[in-house]
């Protein structure tokens, strides 16, 4: 499919911005019964509801964009910002069809690091083609309605992952029930916390082969390996010690303690930094049983370990080591495992196939823009119902129209 009558232009021929000084929050104190949402550009999109009445921005749609990210987001709803590195990008004539440039400065995304005022000296000059109006009301409307459909799928599997998870809760506490015998962690073995080798002296780090665990390697049921590596001569000059294989490690101090606790198994010997703790179980525990107990229970460990009780960045070692764990032979602790970890592989199983469809939904959505600006999205019997428009024109004849706009608004 060719692109008839479309014609070259820039986002500046289309979009103007407004510096967003009179429209910043001046409290950042929020709550979510105020009226007014506090916008960024990135993910997190609305950052809070502000009760603030003066410098709300109200001349929708528009589009919000990042200057140091180039992330954007589409907006129609009255709104403040959260900073000045957001521009407020607004059409330059009646004429430009928001939604559909929208649409284009996400095919033509590019993230960027380095420029402070990325919108005026990069993305704004960025080149595109555009459609004659009618075509590209159609394209807008066919993207919204794939787009809707795509959207409806994905709230599916998100809502098959959060039955997953509600699912994995339910085995590992249904594994647990009927044992009466409770014991501390703190009498289950032997505890040890690390350290952190001199970054100053190279010969503690260098060609290294020992793992060396932070709180960013605890990522999974099992370590065997670590980003980092010390050498031999790292141990005796420093607070780091060994720990033995199928020792439990505990992120004890991080940022992501606000959503889990992160345990591990470790499946060789290897030392650990000054945020984690670790216990070396003795021969009445199987790793694997206790591991399973403590995820399990990890939401009730955040918050009655917590060493403030309020906001979970750290876990108070001794309440940790006072958390009381059900002791059964080992003979049963195996078999609790066997049926935990036979269930939940069914689990990991329809987990990666949720990601998995996530990831080409995603795929999908950028391959219907990408279908919508290479001319190919719309059927041919679609653009000749467009050619039949009144309003349809080349358009070359509707951008001098805007540009013409644009001009007369600068007078």
């Amino acid at each position: 499919m060719t692109k008839q009558d479309w014609a070259e232009c820039c986002f500046q021929d289309l979009l103007d911005y407004e510096q967003p000084t009179r429209y910043i929050v001046k409290s950042t104190k929020y709550n979510d019964s105020y009226k007014t949402p506090v916008l960024t550009a990135g993910k997190t999109f609305i950052k809070g509801y502000t009760n603030e009445t003066d410098g709300v921005f109200d001349n929708l749609p528009t589009i919000i964009f990042d200057d140091f990210t180039t992330a954007s987001q589409f907006v129609n709803f009255k709104f403040k910002v959260k900073s000045s590195a957001m521009k407020i990008l607004v059409p330059t004539s009646k004429l430009v069809n928001i939604p559909f440039v929208y649409y284009a400065m996400q095919v033509n995304q590019v993230r960027s690091d380095t420029h402070k005022r990325y919108w005026i000296s990069v993305f704004s000059k960025k080149k595109f083609l555009l459609p004659p109006l009618p075509e590209k009301h159609a394209i807008v409307q066919k993207i919204e309605t794939l787009f809707s459909s795509l959207d409806n799928g994905i709230a599916d599997l998100k809502k098959a992952q959060d039955q997953l998870k509600t699912y994995r809760q339910a085995v590992l506490k249904k594994a647990f029930e009927g044992i009466e015998e409770l014991v501390p962690l703190n009498e289950c073995g032997e505890w040890k916390g690390g350290g952190t080798p001199s970054k100053r002296i190279n010969e503690y780090w260098e060609n290294g082969d020992i793992p060396w665990v932070s709180s960013r390697d605890v990522k999974t049921k099992e370590i065997h390996d670590t980003e980092r590596h010390i050498t031999e001569l790292a141990i005796p000059n420093s607070s780091t010690k060994w720990i033995e294989k199928e020792s439990l490690l505990f992120v004890m101090r991080s940022g992501i303690l606000r959503r889990i606790f992160p345990i591990a198994i470790a499946k060789r010997r290897l030392c650990v930094n000054q945020d984690i703790q670790t216990v070396f179980l003795n021969e009445n525990w199987y790793s694997e049983y206790v591991y399973w107990y403590l995820l399990g229970n990890e939401s009730d460990i955040r918050h009655s370990c917590s060493k403030d009780g309020t906001t979970v960045e750290s876990i108070d070692a001794n309440s940790l080591k006072s958390y009381q764990v059900p002791l059964c032979s080992i003979q049963e602790q195996h078999r609790i495992v066997h049926e935990i970890e036979s269930r939940l592989s069914v689990c990991d199983a329809v987990e990666q196939n949720i990601a998995d469809s996530l990831e080409k939904a995603q795929a999908l959505r950028q391959s219907i823009l990408k279908k919508a600006f290479e001319g190919k999205l719309l059927s041919e019997e679609e653009i000749a119902k467009c050619k039949q428009h009144k309003d349809y024109e080349p358009a070359s004849v509707l951008l001098e129209k805007i540009k013409a706009e644009k001009n007369k608004n600068k007078e």
